[in-house]
């Protein structure tokens, strides 16, 4: 036999072997004989498939299921805990650290709080957070799969950090230093992509083809789902929304810029109004002034209303360029949802063309602040099931 035909060999059995596993994943509990239906595939390859899927631990067998004529036939499912992936969301002052087994579950979190940007010591911190989340792990087939890290900045496709303006960061590589130290797959994705890719495969735009995810933190970052797959742009720097232009003369932004929508539209609009009893509050502005809306302090109650009004204005942009059938606002800003939603959406009903609002859902994000860490766990435990089918194929 060439090697061309037993490549073409390989080929088939590869995407055969993914084809079964993704449908015990997606259908489980389902018998043999179902998945042969479901995939057209005949019986024996089925069976050969499960077989070394079985050996391989990522699937395991159930007691008899409903019979539909004959015997009661053995139910597969997928082993979710045949391994664990980190999934990490590094803000401007947090880190929020996931750990979640294979098809997203989240097993156990560890957030953190900093105030000093320098590498080393946000560095630190990252480490804690990864260490506490591998070592609350229990034993598994796979242990940690993989870590990922999604990050507020440009990401080249190397998974080098170009720019990260709001941590201060310029041509960091991170993903080396990660890999070094835990010796597992490590993977580095802007954080905003990260979101869109969470709420894409666990929130309510699972079906939907079109979404955007628009993340407000200290900074605004977009991810872009569009015609059914993550977009990048043509160098992968799409997404960096929150230095668009809404203020022609407007303040100075950390990337040179002026006027840009991140200043007027995330928690650094919060500026000297998240002064609290006289004092500015370091540890977290958004928490403190949140607790003076509850109280009925009209000055924040007017900030708030001013960030709904400006996130409005972009989203309005947002909406008539890409024509998206879900916009899912996520990240801190979640929590002052009660103050900012109205004037956000009556600026967006007011300035959005009417032909792209007939089908449009808008709305705050159910996981608040987790998108993007989910996003990268799920980065990461999809690439571990192609690389471990790959590697299996292989031998």
């Amino acid at each position: 036999m060439n090697k061309k035909n037993t490549w073409n060999q390989y080929t088939i059995k590869n995407v055969n072997k993914s084809l079964v596993l993704e449908t015990i994943l997606n259908k489980s509990p389902i018998s043999r004989a179902d998945i042969a239906n479901e995939t057209n595939l005949n019986k024996g390859t089925v069976s050969s498939q499960v077989t070394e899927l079985l050996g391989e631990g990522l699937i395991h067998e159930k007691g008899p299921g409903e019979s539909k004529g004959g015997r009661r036939p053995v139910m597969l499912l997928f082993n979710e805990k045949a391994g664990y992936s980190i999934g990490i969301d590094i803000g401007v002052n947090y880190i929020l650290g996931i750990r979640t087994d294979l098809v997203g579950n989240i097993c156990e979190e560890s957030k953190t709080y900093f105030h000093d940007l320098s590498f080393d010591h946000i560095k630190e911190k990252l480490f804690n957070v990864i260490d506490q989340l591998i070592q609350s792990a229990p034993p598994s087939e796979y242990g940690i799969v993989g870590i990922g890290i999604g990050v507020p900045g440009a990401v080249n496709k190397e998974g080098k950090i170009l720019l990260a303006p709001n941590l201060g960061w310029e041509n960091v590589d991170i993903k080396e230093m990660i890999h070094h130290r835990y010796a597992c797959p490590v993977i580095i994705e802007n954080e905003a992509n990260a979101g869109v890719y969470g709420e894409k495969n666990f929130g309510p735009g699972r079906w939907e083809e079109d979404i955007v995810y628009v993340s407000v933190g200290v900074g605004i970052g977009v991810g872009l789902f569009l015609n059914g797959e993550l977009y990048r742009g043509a160098d992968g720097f799409s997404g960096e929304l929150g230095h668009m232009t809404v203020e022609g003369t407007g303040y100075r932004c950390r990337c040179g810029n002026q006027g840009c929508w991140e200043l007027y539209a995330s928690e650094q609009a919060l500026g000297s109004s998240s002064h609290v009893n006289g004092k500015k509050n370091l540890e977290d502005p958004l928490t403190h002034m949140i607790e003076k809306a509850e109280k009925g302090d009209q000055d924040a109650v007017d900030t708030f209303h001013s960030i709904g009004t400006y996130l409005g204005i972009g989203l309005t942009n947002i909406i008539n360029s890409f024509n998206p059938k879900r916009v899912i606002i996520g990240n801190r800003i979640t929590a002052a949802q009660s103050w900012i939603e109205q004037p956000m959406m009556e600026k967006t009903n007011q300035n959005a063309l009417w032909f792209h609002q007939e089908s449009l859902k808008i709305h705050f994000s159910e996981f608040h602040s987790h998108s993007s860490a989910l996003g990268m766990a799920a980065f990461t435990f999809e690439k571990f099931l192609k690389v471990n089918i790959h590697e299996h194929m292989m031998v």
